[in-house]
């Protein structure tokens, strides 16, 4: 089971089209941003290929959609109806008895934290999270990926960065418009942070249409996140256009939204990029540390002016251990928990405490008891389903 559910259960028909099927069972060998509208119309998801920690399974984890991975050569069995068990990580063909389960007593409950920064994929996230009962008073700040903010309003980010300064622009406006939708919905003491746009030349060829997108041989360790965007000509125009529409929609509001940049390595491309994107020096702009370099520059990027920082740890893990989060085959390599990791968090939530910066660490629900435990943190992220089981545990 690479993504979980509260539930015992989930049944339904098996759809193999790749296109939206509400309340059907994705089947599909691995998962991709061009089956966005197929995975969150989805009740589940069964696929031969990929890790926990993958984007889309990052999606299914905000959505509360269960994955299932299977065996490659049992794929094309499962068709029809099917119920997949999420208490037992098994696929049954056809229909199968509920068992009621008592769910296991939390290692950590929300009041154990100090702050809770949920990872959303849209506006429905928002409210989903600000509706649980009661409310999780510490959930004080939500996390977007620009690329989900891009797969929501149908857009295609290289298509129109590469069509020059005008298509730029409209690209940016429609992407404020998405998130003024969401800060609509925030409650008062919460905010809304983007990371910008960190998409893989392998990821963004399956969404791209009209422009050419560069084959490289490990898009992984490749042009994308910062380094990507200090050399991407026309993104400026694109995030004036769109801090510029926040401002004029949102008002004193538009404080709420704040920006973090993906994918960087030292505080010389952190400055870098802000010279690139012309922000003046109040504007506040932090860090995502996903990079064994990037940990060791978390000093530096809070003295170069980070205003927080936010740790990734998915894509931490893979580089910290040379273990690809999406392949199935080194799963027992990737350790969330491994030493090397924890003494890398260590490092970047002590360095952020000497600065007096805030530092978010990323934790799955089956480690946050274990990073809470091992790290002189409260300030945790996490995904909408997985706080929403946390609070359910925390009160049955």
């Amino acid at each position: 089971m690479l993504v979980g559910t509260p539930a015992t259960t989930v049944h339904g028909t098996c759809n193999r089209s790749g296109r939206a099927g509400d309340g059907s069972v994705l089947v599909v060998e691995t998962l991709g941003p061009d089956l966005y509208d197929a995975i969150v119309t989805s009740t589940a998801v069964i696929c031969a290929r990929g890790g926990r920690t993958g984007h889309m399974q990052s999606l299914c984890r905000s959505r509360g959609i269960p994955v299932l991975r299977v065996a490659p050569e049992d794929l094309p069995d499962i068709d029809g109806e099917v119920t997949i068990r999420i208490d037992r990580h098994s696929v049954v063909l056809g229909t199968a008895d509920t068992l009621a389960t008592l769910p296991e007593p939390p290692a950590v409950t929300p009041d154990d934290l100090d702050s809770v920064c949920v990872v959303i994929a849209g506006a429905t996230d928002i409210q989903s999270t600000n509706a649980i009962t009661p409310r999780v008073e510490q959930v004080d700040t939500y996390f977007i990926r620009e690329e989900f903010v891009c797969l929501s309003a149908g857009l295609s980010p290289l298509d129109a960065l590469r069509s020059g300064e005008a298509e730029a622009e409209r690209y940016g406006t429609a992407i404020a418009a998405e998130l003024c939708t969401m800060v609509k919905e925030l409650l008062p003491g919460q905010r809304l942070v983007m990371r910008l746009l960190d998409l893989r030349s392998d990821d963004a060829a399956r969404i791209t249409t009209g422009v050419e997108v560069a084959d490289e041989p490990n898009p992984e360790l490749g042009m994308h996140g910062a380094r990507w965007l200090v050399e991407e000509p026309f993104y400026p125009h694109a995030f004036r256009a769109l801090r510029t529409h926040v401002t004029e929609r949102l008002g004193q509001d538009a404080t709420l939204l704040s920006f973090a940049v993906p994918f960087i390595n030292d505080p010389d491309e952190f400055l870098r990029l802000r010279r690139h994107l012309a922000l003046p020096d109040d504007t506040p702009l932090s860090v995502f540390v996903e990079t064994p370099a990037a940990v060791h520059h978390t000093g530096e990027f809070c003295a170069a002016g980070a205003s927080e920082i936010f740790v990734g740890t998915k894509d931490l893990i893979q580089f910290y251990l040379a273990a690809d989060r999406g392949n199935h085959l080194v799963a027992s390599a990737y350790q969330t928990r491994h030493p090397a990791v924890l003494a890398g968090l260590r490092f970047a939530v002590e360095s952020g405490l000497e600065t007096g910066t805030p530092v978010h660490v990323f934790a799955l629900g089956a480690d946050l008891g274990h990073y809470r435990e091992h790290l002189p943190t409260g300030h945790f992220m996490m995904c909408t389903a997985e706080l929403q089981a946390l609070a359910h545990n925390s009160h049955p």
